[in-house]
């Protein structure tokens, strides 16, 4: 509970950051999972596993409480050019992975999900492995769930969200938390990668007033939807919002204005009991209530 509005924002951004236990569980969890991959696909393997890395919001600090799934990066090796046997059908490369992890983990349900092997576990995170071949120029070449391949590079997606936040003052990963906590909490209609490069797009600076800041998000966002890949492979983020959603997202983004800017007003006006209760209907109940 607070008794003034920055002091509500100081005490919900720590409640959205992860506990150390909860940072140790998932280190585990990717641990656990790359272990598996290591001892299924062997160098000795005609399909190697090269290297596994973090990626996704866990990898660039921005996931928040509570933990739904994590994702897990796996490179594998075009070894005897062994790429040309899934070229024309990608799902027969994930069924293979999926397959091949079955009989060498202990995790109970082992299953394929489009583009990616699914660890399901009994308590949150689930893990999501995202197998990969390097592709002959820049980036990954990943299955894109319907039998093909696209190209991704989430190494360059953190960088270019490293240098955005150090740009920013290094307020930018707490302002995405933020965001995607509201998100969350109004239908989830951003993908969570998308909402990442819009509010790193749409702010030249940040200064530390998060209320202000909140209030310009929610504005900005209406008119910068439309946002590139900043690793250049996958050109509009946005494609997936179909007409209905992209009408859905706008409303959204426009009632949380209209409740920051009342907020704001209050608080302006020394009301923080009102501040305080609209922003938690903007942010939901993990936002502190006054008092």
């Amino acid at each position: 509970m607070a008794t003034t509005t920055a002091k509500a924002f100081d005490e919900f951004k720590e409640r959205l950051k992860l506990t150390n236990a909860q940072s140790q569980l998932v280190a585990a969890r990717f641990a656990t999972v790359a272990s598996y991959l290591k001892s299924a696909f062997p160098s000795t393997s005609s399909l190697p596993l090269n290297k596994t890395d973090l990626i996704g919001s866990a990898g660039r600090q921005t996931i928040i409480r509570p933990i739904v799934d994590i994702d897990l990066f796996a490179e594998f090796t075009n070894k005897d050019n062994i790429f040309d046997r899934y070229r024309s059908d990608s799902q027969a490369f994930v069924y293979r992975i999926r397959d091949a992890l079955k009989s060498h983990s202990t995790v109970e349900v082992v299953g394929a999900r489009g583009q990616a092997v699914r660890f399901f576990y009994v308590n949150p995170p689930h893990v999501d492995v995202a197998p990969v071949f390097k592709w002959k120029g820049d980036g990954y070449a990943l299955p894109n769930g319907t039998g093909g391949w696209l190209t991704t590079d989430p190494y360059a997606h953190q960088t270019y969200f490293s240098a955005r936040n150090e740009a920013l003052s290094h307020r930018l990963k707490p302002l995405v938390r933020m965001l995607k906590r509201w998100n969350a909490c109004h239908r989830g209609y951003f993908k969570s990668f998308h909402l990442e490069v819009v509010a790193s797009t749409v702010f030249a600076s940040l200064g530390g007033d998060s209320r202000d800041v909140c209030e310009k998000f929610f504005e900005w966002a209406q008119g910068n939807l439309r946002v590139s890949d900043p690793a250049g492979h996958s050109g509009d983020l946005s494609t997936y919002l179909n007409d209905g959603q992209r009408s859905n997202l706008m409303s959204n983004l426009e009632s949380a204005r209209q409740r920051a800017s009342a907020a704001n007003s209050a608080e302006r006006s020394d009301n923080h009991q009102e501040a305080i209760r609209l922003w938690r209907i903007v942010f939901g109940d993990e936002f502190p209530r006054f008092g």
